[in-house]
């Protein structure tokens, strides 16, 4: 290939990969799904703008290492120690069971082989840890105990990808290669190379990060963290060994490295584009025309896998202490099938355990069943507390003891003047409107209620009608006179304090009868501004001058702003030269 079709090619992928994704993300649909289209549209079955789907599936496997490199460095020994029994029970148990069971229903319902069974049941048992981790750290929830439980399961999905892949080239039926050595030798290979790796993190690289740490040279922790996988990984396929298994041991080996938050965020931006480079390249190889000529066997068996695999997950969280509904929640979560399948249908394929048109049917439900994941986190999201009657049900203020003041919103604002106004022995009520921050909240001893503060109802119910103080700590830009009018007028007795977003909220505000309105970031600006002058060298009485010209600036503008209704009343008043 000359220089000028490799470079069109690479337009094409990252043009079609780019556009494709930003479409899939607006609908909430994931990245995956994304590069899987883009590649079948780009693809030889499709508008057949880039070929050699076979030759970049081998290059973008590097992604793949280092997915697994980095899943590793999440190891950190205490993190294992204190989650081993949902990683290496729960866990373990839902890869074994599910694998088996999937395995059983693929050569009842489509004939296949024992072993052909085995290659395809086992990967659909494991759950797509790109789309799921990704939503329980956005939604707040993956230190939740809900989120730490799902956590553990795809970890131990993670941390199965080598021996699945030992199993499938245990049950090869390749023709021998002459250069492999025999089993046993391997057996001694693998132990003493994961040895190797160890010492060489040990007595290598960790001197070699601090040595990159001194220099102070971002760019030699990206080579450093790209060789360390790389190498690795290089070792192994010397070997005849599993790169995934080299680039997983050298994560672990760097799990409690000062310098592990550095190498994750340098090696994060590779692993992404050469994943998402996989994903294109797994579409371009796609079968189609096999997967349109069984159209409801894909339908059906994508179907089948998300309830079986929903229900197995169900069972053994209820095992594992689960409620009832957050079971249910959980095996939703988990119940598509994962991106690591693509990788061991195409290990399954060049061990002549299953046909090319099966890697590719097969793909496709994995690739349908991942379509369903927004639409089955929206419904889990529904599950992942247990009903009153089980009661784990986040609890409402009902019960609340009647205290001298209410804090709606128990975010980091809240927290500190819940702190402040604790510690000098006001007793507080804590109302906050999400689950996962009231379950977090928990954990550190803190009594939280669930409901929107904003209602008269819920406050009444918290003692609104006794309270001296009612604070409204919550980052809401749509809270306005609406909802807090009803509440000065339901509590006079109480003062009311509210935390607002902006400068159009404090205006909104001003014809509420408000014991006080604090804009959320102004207080820290004026800090920082004040550390600045201080960091010039300037006297503390200059610098309090400085701060009190400033904010006599400020409420000279605030109040034009509310007295003509426009943001942009004496905007200028603020560039003020000083002579010092």
């Amino acid at each position: 290939m000359n220089e000028e079709s490799l470079l069109q090619e690479a337009v094409i992928l990252l043009g079609s990969g780019l556009l494709l994704v930003m479409i899939f993300r607006r609908f909430g649909l994931g990245a995956v799904l994304g590069y899987l289209v883009a590649g079948v549209l780009i693809g030889p079955h499709g508008l057949g703008l880039a070929g050699g789907g076979e030759s970049k599936l081998a290059i973008a496997e590097i992604g793949i290492a280092l997915l697994l490199f980095l899943v590793g460095l999440e190891l950190h020994p205490a993190r294992l120690w204190r989650l081993k029994r949902d990683i290496f029970g729960l866990g373990l148990l839902q890869v074994v069971i599910c694998g088996l069971v999937l395995a059983d229903t693929i050569m009842l319902l489509a004939g296949f082989t024992w072993g052909a069974g085995l290659a395809l049941g086992l990967p659909l048992a494991l759950s797509s840890t790109a789309q799921v981790l990704p939503s329980l750290k956005s939604s707040g929830r993956i230190n939740t105990p809900f989120g730490e439980r799902a956590f553990s399961i795809l970890l131990f999905q993670d941390l199965a990808i080598v021996p699945l892949i030992t199993v499938i080239a245990a049950l090869s039926r390749a023709p021998a290669d002459p250069a492999m050595p025999p089993g046993w030798l391997l057996a001694i290979y693998t132990v003493l190379a994961i040895l190797g790796l160890v010492l060489a993190g040990r007595f290598l690289i960790r001197p070699l990060l601090r040595l990159t740490g001194k220099l102070g040279e971002r760019e030699l922790f990206v080579v450093v963290g790209l060789f360390t996988v790389l190498g690795a990984a290089a070792l192994m396929e010397s070997l005849h060994l599993s790169t995934a298994l080299g680039a997983f041991v050298a994560g672990v080996m760097l799990a409690d490295s000062p310098y592990r938050h550095e190498i994750e965020s340098d090696v994060e931006p590779f692993r992404s584009i050469l994943l998402g480079l996989f994903f294109l390249a797994v579409g371009m190889v796609l079968d189609i025309p096999a997967i349109m000529a069984n159209p409801l066997f894909v339908a059906g068996f994508a179907a089948l896998l998300v309830l079986l695999k929903t229900g197995i997950i169900w069972a053994l969280a209820r095992y594992f202490g689960f409620a009832n509904r957050p079971a249910l929640g959980l095996g939703l979560l988990l119940s598509q099938g994962g991106e690591f399948g693509f990788v061991l249908f195409t290990q399954a394929q060049g061990a002549m355990l299953i046909e090319p048109q099966a890697a590719s049917l097969f793909s496709a439900i994995v690739t349908l069943s991942m379509a369903t994941t927004p639409f089955l986190l929206m419904v889990a999201r529904r599950f992942e507390y247990a009903s009153a009657s089980e009661g784990d049900a986040p609890e409402g203020p009902d019960n609340a003891a009647r205290a001298s003041a209410i804090i709606v919103g128990f975010g980091r604002f809240g927290q500190t003047v819940s702190q402040v106004l604790r510690g000098q022995g006001v007793s507080v009520t804590l109302i906050d409107v999400k689950p996962a921050q009231i379950e977090t909240s928990g954990t550190y001893g803190s009594k939280v209620y669930y409901g929107d503060g904003r209602r008269v109802d819920i406050l009444r119910r918290a003692g609104g009608d006794t309270a001296q103080l009612i604070l409204f700590c919550t980052d809401d830009a749509t809270t306005g006179p609406a909802q807090l009018q009803p509440v000065l007028e339901a509590f006079p007795q109480a003062a009311v304090l509210v935390r607002a977003f902006d400068r159009r909220q404090v205006i909104a505000f001003d014809n509420l009868d408000l014991a006080a309105v604090v804009r959320e970031v102004h207080e820290s600006a004026v800090l920082m501004g004040a550390s600045a002058l201080s960091a010039l060298g300037w006297e503390e009485n200059e610098i309090e001058r400085g701060v009190s010209e400033y904010r006599a600036r400020d409420d000279m503008r605030l109040r034009a702003q509310i007295e003509s209704g426009d943001l942009h009343a004496l905007k200028h008043i603020h560039i003020k030269a000083r002579d010092k």
